[in-house]
């Protein structure tokens, strides 16, 4: 009998230090889950631990109340917004916090926290890294085994971020600004495309001296947005095709347009254009 226990105990050490044993992989108590909803224009996505109820109470004890908590296992729940948002009333820049919360039979408190190191990284929980406190709105669900994060009521500007765990959900509603980023978006679309069509008109009168078709390019920048540049560079095409008196207009514009333009970099040029191009017809 000796010998057999020693066998087995020789058979456990063997499979303890062997690289086989090292490498075994069961299923973890929490594991890793993560959730995303782009609202409008803004991207949002939520990374935590997923712990199961395994028959235990959850509110009140496993879950304590009136103290903070992880909100999950593991490190901290982790938020992430793509752009600045309104979160449960207050706005949050753009940018990754903790999500920690402070469950109470009165109401729940749903905190942003800029320490991203909570727990997992062996930091303790400061109220004065806090972003902004919420209220979240509790209600009653079926059961779900498994805490859960997720997203409803999404629209092009707004969501419900809902935590879900045993019967309880508790939700915090996030705005998007994603009529003003998209009208941001819009604008910086004008403003890039009527220098774009400025640099198309200049390259096509540099490069195969076509200007008929320059001068095309020229005006569709202009009727978008008049500027010393798109104007200057109408000018120079005019006056490559010999049209001085009207070129020597444009080049007016666009020398009293620059001198309020610290970036006038064609200065030197256009002063020079004026004196050279007057009295031309």
């Amino acid at each position: 009998m000796k010998a057999f226990l020693g066998y087995v105990a020789g058979v456990l050490l063997a499979l303890t230090t062997s690289p086989a044993w090292a490498q075994l992989e069961l299923p973890p108590a929490s594991p890793a889950a993560k959730v995303m909803q782009v609202v409008g224009l803004t991207e949002i996505s939520v990374d935590y631990s997923s712990p199961a109820v395994k028959g235990r109470q959850i509110w009140g004890g496993l879950v304590p109340w009136e103290q903070v908590w992880r909100t999950g296992a593991n490190a901290a729940t982790k938020i992430t917004f793509g752009r600045d948002v309104t979160f449960g009333g207050k706005p949050v820049p753009a940018g990754t916090y903790a999500l920690v919360t402070i469950p109470s039979e009165k109401g729940w408190t749903v905190v942003l926290n800029k320490e991203l190191r909570l727990y997992g990284g062996g930091k303790s929980y400061d109220a004065k890294d806090d972003v902004v406190r919420v209220s979240g709105a509790a209600s009653e669900i079926p059961n779900r085994e498994r805490l859960a994060f997720l997203f409803s009521n999404t629209t092009d500007d707004q969501t419900s971020l809902d935590m879900e765990w045993e019967k309880l959900r508790i939700s915090v509603p996030i705005q998007a600004n994603t009529a003003a980023q998209a009208q941001e978006n819009i604008q910086a679309m004008v403003n890039g495309s009527w220098r774009s069509l400025a640099n198309a008109g200049r390259y096509v009168a540099d490069t195969s001296k076509d200007y008929p078709t320059a001068l095309k390019y020229l005006d569709s920048s202009l009727a978008i947005q008049s500027h010393w540049y798109n104007n200057w560079f109408k000018a120079d095409i005019l006056a490559r095709s010999g049209k001085y008196a009207e070129a020597r207009k444009l080049a007016q514009t666009a020398w009293d347009m620059g001198q309020k333009d610290p970036n006038f970099f064609v200065k030197d040029a256009v002063a020079k254009a004026l004196v050279d191009w007057k009295g031309k017809k």
